[in-house]
């Protein structure tokens, strides 16, 4: 059985293919195929994104490097849907109705839920001939207890209007909590906090491969401070812009999504690399927007400490955390009171999939590289290939 990933991202499609053989095992750790190219999805026309998935796809079929005969050789296309909203917690086969059902979500995830629909519209056009999936970030947080899950506003707005805190990266944080068991040899009991950095920021609080609470909430907004994202703020600071006509509430939602979080701060970029490299010159406003990151940071990962009641492994993924050694190295010795010690030459190592703690450190330290194509291919295939 060929299996074909679709991770449609703010600004990238990314798409891989995994040969299975059909039977209830393991999909294979390695793709046959991957590609990924940026796409402006808000300025280039439906008709070139098209063409250029039709372009990649045809690489799987035709030239000396095929791994198929046909596109009807594909028999599973899965797809990365940021939100699910209440009604998905599980990977569903996708029809009308669950296309309606996630255009409707839309307003909950703007930077992702659009794109990730047109890129399965355009996918199920491609090929139609294949059973299209459903996999959604929001599943893995489904297990969040209710004093986690529920905010304390009036309780009617989770009751009737599901108001609750979703969590978002979920297929990412539950790869890594399963590599992180491997690479540990403890699968059982493991207490974790995954730093998930990217783009887009989260960290979830993980015991035996178990969410128990993560920093983004109702939309993917909330938490950390982000790429562009503010994370969390004071609710009264919304309150105050819109009461006195600073912003629109379109606006007030652009700015809050894109113009904010490093982007807001240092304002000439919004990529880390940029601001490391201008703190290192001295720069203040690129020394304010690394230090505040850090802050929010490490007084996230306190607080999904005090969440699971201590920890074992502290998991850095994504962009960020798999590339920047400067985050780590900062983020861990703010956090030294948790009994971690990183190594330092390990940190500066490009590390992936190791422990980069030091020998005297209590709690491990390890690196991630994300995995969500690997782990959307094996929802996919557990829940077409493997009998109930």
């Amino acid at each position: 059985m060929n299996i074909v990933v679709v991770n449609s991202g703010s600004s990238s499609l990314k798409m891989s293919m995994f040969q299975t053989t059909g039977q209830p095992q393991q999909v294979p750790k390695q793709a046959v195929w991957d590609f990924e190219q940026d796409i402006d999805w808000q300025q280039e026309s439906i008709e070139n994104i098209e063409q250029k998935m039709k372009s990649a796809l045809s690489q799987l079929w035709e030239g000396e490097h095929r791994h198929i005969e046909n596109s009807e050789q594909i028999g599973i296309v899965g797809h990365r849907i940021v939100h699910g909203g209440a009604s998905y917690s599980q990977p569903i086969v996708i029809n009308d109705r669950v296309k309606e059902d996630l255009d409707k979500l839309t307003e909950f995830a703007p930077l992702h839920n659009p794109i990730n629909l047109t890129a399965l519209k355009l996918a199920q056009h491609l090929l139609p001939k294949a059973i299209h999936i459903a996999v959604f970030d929001t599943a893995f947080h489904s297990t969040l207890p209710p004093e986690a899950a529920v905010y304390p506003g009036p309780y009617f707005w989770y009751a009737d209007l599901k108001i609750k805190k979703y969590g978002f990266h979920g297929i990412n944080h539950k790869y890594c909590s399963g590599k992180a068991a491997e690479l540990l040899q403890q699968p059982k009991e493991l207490r974790i906090v995954s730093c998930h950095l990217g783009g887009g920021c989260s960290l979830t609080a993980i015991v035996d491969g178990v969410s128990i609470d993560t920093t983004m909430g109702f939309t993917p907004l909330d938490g950390l401070m982000m790429r562009s994202r503010s994370g969390a703020i004071d609710p009264g600071i919304l309150i105050y812009l819109l009461k006195n006509k600073k912003y629109s509430v379109d606006e007030l939602d652009h700015v809050l999504n894109k113009e904010s979080g490093m982007k807001g701060i240092f304002e000439r970029s919004a990529d880390l690399r940029d601001i490391t490299n201008a703190m290192e010159r001295g720069d203040e406003r690129a020394k304010l927007t690394f230090d505040m990151f850090v802050h929010r940071l490490s007084g996230g990962i306190a607080a999904m400490v005090a969440a699971i009641g201590g920890i074992d492994a502290l998991l850095f993924t994504g962009g960020i955390g798999e590339n920047s050694a400067l985050v780590r190295a900062a983020t861990c010795q703010r956090l030294a009171f948790l009994n971690l010690s990183i190594d330092e030459k390990l940190n500066v190592s490009t590390p992936v999939d190791v422990d980069i703690a030091s020998a005297h450190s209590q709690t491990r330290i390890l690196v991630v590289k994300a995995r969500e194509d690997w782990e959307i291919a094996t929802e996919c295939a557990a829940l077409v290939l493997i009998p109930t």
